[in-house]
């Protein structure tokens, strides 16, 4: 992360050596363009990034916990296009409305996402359920049936917007973070803040989620009450991560992954190796994007697909040879 980090500071289409950098994030002799390329530009951006990494592995690994599914993912299961809906809904119909650098300008988006990602949970929650329980395999159909609802919604509604809303709502559904601003790190730094320590401190239900549900409520676990709080609490991490990013798929699918190659099945390891892991893809994904092509730029999440829509079908292939 730290290499990545520095190659994605000093490297652009204006190169700036690692001293440069140094004086100018320590205020030493800060020099106007260095100002602007760095502080402007390139911290936020990779802040972003590493925000949004961290959130979407720590709830991907939440959602495969709780579904025991290896190749279960908030962008699979509609999490993401629930949010990435009502995101598109709020830009349709109230586009430049709200401005200002108040609170509710700040954090009218992450809000506006959570409530779509919450509503499209809740439905698939319910249609996933049977004789009160959810299975795994149900709750998978559910949400790509789901997504693909929700995301022809999005479509219809990002076609009847004018030609510059259009362009902007197109870029942001395929997962973009070169807009990245400190406005946006404040809008969804307080959702993780709040969020990741409540995940984290229900380290031990997660493992117990790996057992049987009845196996689970054996050993003291409050099931429904834990899942509720943990599936809301991924949500909200998601959604807040939308607000910014966009619909960026597959890092919730392929983080958990890695991390558990890396240090095995204790979610007390494995939900931050997870959140580091997806911090790093994306970091490494938005400098491809960016770089690739330069000066055009690549939305990120067309380029975490391509790697992720391949290390999606060799999980398929491995898991059917088991």
């Amino acid at each position: 992360m730290l290499i990545t980090v520095y190659i994605s500071l000093t490297n652009g289409v204006f190169d700036i050596s690692l001293k440069d950098v140094v004086h100018t994030l320590l205020r030493i002799h800060p020099e106007h363009d260095h100002d602007l390329v760095i502080l402007k530009f390139r911290l936020p951006r990779i802040v972003i990034a590493i925000l949004v990494g961290m959130g979407l592995g720590m709830a991907g690994t939440v959602v495969q916990s709780l579904t025991r599914n290896n190749l279960a993912d908030p962008g699979i299961l509609g999490i993401n296009a629930g949010a990435g809906m009502a995101m598109v809904v709020f830009l349709y119909f109230f586009q430049g409305k709200v401005k200002g650098t108040g609170l509710a300008a700040i954090f009218a988006m992450p809000a506006v996402g959570l409530a779509g990602g919450l509503g499209a949970a809740l439905l698939i929650y319910f249609y996933a359920r049977k004789n009160g329980r959810i299975e795994s395999q149900r709750l998978l159909l559910t949400g790509i049936a789901m997504a693909s609802g929700l995301s022809a919604v999005t479509v219809f509604l990002t076609l009847r917007m004018s030609a510059q809303d259009f362009e902007m709502a197109a870029v942001w559904v395929s997962g973009s973070i070169y807009n990245a601003n400190w406005k946006y790190v404040l809008s969804m730094l307080p959702w993780l803040v709040l969020l990741a320590p409540v995940i984290y401190m229900r380290s031990r239900i997660l493992d117990l989620f790996q057992l049987a549900e009845d196996t689970a409520r054996g050993l003291g676990a409050s099931v429904e009450k834990e899942r509720a709080i943990l599936l809301l609490s991924a949500i909200g991490m998601v959604s807040a991560c939308v607000s910014v990013s966009g619909g960026i798929g597959f890092i919730g699918l392929m983080a958990p992954h890695i991390a558990r190659r890396l240090v095995g099945f204790s979610h007390r390891q494995l939900l931050p190796m997870s959140a580091m892991v997806g911090a790093l893809l994306v970091l490494i994904s938005d400098f491809i994007a960016k770089s690739a092509l330069a000066p055009i730029e690549i939305p990120v999440g067309i380029v975490i697909a391509i790697i992720g829509v391949p290390y999606f079908v060799l999980l398929l292939y491995r898991g059917r040879r088991a």
